[in-house]
């Protein structure tokens, strides 16, 4: 089994672990059904995302022949789901789930050919000595961070028109899911386009992106108020505008009781960085606009 041990492999199996269980209770009861050691479990905190416990459990099990083994029958028990309770009775459930189906087919279908392309004994060990060789270039999923960076990179030439405006709400709740932030894609309600929301630390929050090549002004500012004063009384907005603000919108989203959080393209890069975690970036604008009303601190500020 070790001989099948790929890096692609390794990839799809953590991809389709990853978008298969969101609820801490569900993967723990997937890991220990896989025969990860206990103690292994007990060591995951509450502090420590999904993400990062996948990224050390996987760095271990391909460290020995044992644990090579597990990550072969992980891969197998995860192909053959054709459900995915754990992703039922989210608000963004029906994306969850494609996004699940999506990964274990790709995994189902690697395991498919990989099957096939390994007949006799002498193939099984070739690839075993390719798996040893690229041992090093395993990646940890298709949307770490430098991935992230590169299709915002690649989306600049596209700023101000609609493919580019799409590209970008995608790749927005792409982060946030990479983030492991609950949120929703956009939706209508009363007539109205919301392009999403985001929840943070008991606060939702309306999401408003603006992809333009002109500075955001105060109409978007009112626009985005205008929804969030619809709502519930505990939800804030957050608007990320590429381009940035006009000095008018600034002051138009300030004020005593602000209810926004505005961003740029910098608190996008501080958190592409590894600086700062998405959910840090958001609890500092917040406290800041708590503090003094202001909903825009500029990167340079932040540690001020």
């Amino acid at each position: 089994m070790a001989a099948k041990i790929t890096p692609r492999l390794i990839e799809l199996t953590y991809e389709a672990a990853l978008q298969s269980y969101w609820r801490r209770k569900a993967l723990r009861k997937f890991l220990i059904a896989s025969h990860i050691s206990n103690s292994f479990i007990l060591e995951w905190s509450e502090d420590e995302s999904k993400r990062d416990l996948l990224d050390r459990l996987f760095q271990k099990l391909q460290t020995t022949d044992k644990g090579k083994a597990v990550i072969f029958q992980m891969a197998r028990n995860l192909s053959e789901q054709s459900s995915f309770p754990d992703l039922r009775n989210w608000e963004d459930s029906e994306q969850k789930t494609q996004n699940a189906h999506k990964a274990v087919q790709e995994l189902k279908l690697y395991l498919s050919l990989q099957d096939a392309e390994i007949t006799s004994e002498r193939e099984r060990l070739k690839v075993q000595e390719r798996a040893q060789a690229e041992k090093e270039l395993v990646k940890r999923s298709l949307t770490d961070r430098a991935k992230l960076q590169q299709l915002l990179d690649a989306m600049h030439s596209r700023v101000g028109t609609q493919e580019g405006g799409y590209e970008f709400e995608n790749w927005f709740y792409q982060s946030l899911d990479f983030c492991e932030l609950q949120n929703r894609r956009p939706y209508k309600i009363d007539g109205r386009q919301i392009d999403g929301s985001l929840t943070h630390e008991g606060t939702t929050y309306l999401v408003e992106l603006k992809f333009t090549k002109d500075q955001s002004g105060a109409k978007d500012i009112d626009s985005l108020k205008a929804k969030v004063n619809k709502m519930a009384d505990n939800t804030m907005g957050i608007m990320v505008s590429i381009s940035g603000y006009s000095s008018v919108a600034i002051s138009e989203a300030s004020g005593s009781k602000t209810t926004l959080i505005i961003m740029d393209a910098s608190h996008l890069y501080l958190f592409l960085s590894g600086a700062m975690k998405f959910g840090e970036i958001i609890s500092r604008m917040r406290r800041h606009a708590s503090q003094t009303g202001e909903a825009y601190l500029p990167v340079s500020k932040f540690h001020a």
